[in-house]
């Protein structure tokens, strides 16, 4: 518990200078008229509204409420230092000293209760500007646009026109193959050739297998399996 004391010279120098000016506002009350404890009250108001003071400046710095206040109430403890301090015979108060000493108590109320009633920006507000509500337009709905279609995107050299069926040019049919010349002896191999393709798979060979199986072109493929059906 002692291990965390330390020994702070600005502390102790604020407690004798606290204890001083206290001692000099009760001197000063008590010579003005106050006797009892009156006179010991009289330096906890002044105490108190100095430190209320601070703190609000401590937090608004731009407070010209607070430093208002906190310049009275510094005015009044170096009053009472000064004044005690021989320049002011105690046993003789002048009447406006003693008006003001009467007087304090409710200056002091008035300072305290403005101070702890004043309003405070926290840094939580937002600083946005609100935002302007906007009145609802009352006009007709417009009517919605209408679909755009293929056709209407491109341009008219593009769109392709479908002849209708009865305009339909006729196709020429196909000219029939020529046959060509297949060797007798071929064909004696063809003949053989396909017997044994019926034999193993039971359907008749065609012009694809057969020019596979002799290794003709296809022309003489197909004139050969022509000749064997």
């Amino acid at each position: 518990m002692f291990r965390n004391f330390r020994f702070d010279a600005v502390l102790v120098q604020a407690v004798i200078a606290g204890a001083l000016s206290f001692a000099h506002l009760h001197d000063l009350a008590e010579a003005a008229g106050q006797d009892g404890w009156k006179a010991w009250a009289y330096p906890v108001s002044v105490d108190l509204l100095l430190v209320a003071a601070w703190r609000r400046m401590r937090k608004q710095g731009d407070n010209r409420a607070a430093w208002v206040w906190f310049v009275i109430a510094l005015a009044a403890s170096l009053g009472a230092n000064v004044a005690t301090a021989g320049l002011l015979d105690l046993n003789d108060v002048p009447a406006w000293l003693r008006i003001l000493v009467a007087g304090w108590p409710a200056l002091a109320f008035l300072g305290g209760t403005l101070l702890v009633h004043a309003p405070t920006h926290t840094e939580d507000e937002s600083t946005t500007p609100p935002t302007p509500v906007t009145k609802p337009d009352h006009r007709a709905p417009e009517a919605a646009p209408e679909p755009i279609t293929l056709e209407q995107t491109l341009e008219p050299d593009l769109v392709r026109v479908e002849p209708a069926p009865d305009s339909m040019p006729e196709l020429p049919a196909p000219a029939p193959t020529t046959s060509v010349p297949v060797p007798p002896a071929l064909l004696d191999h063809a003949r053989k050739v396909a017997d044994a393709h019926r034999a193993q798979t039971g359907t008749p060979i065609d012009s694809s297998t057969l020019r596979a199986r002799l290794g003709v072109p296809a022309p003489l493929a197909d004139s050969i399996a022509a000749q064997l059906t």
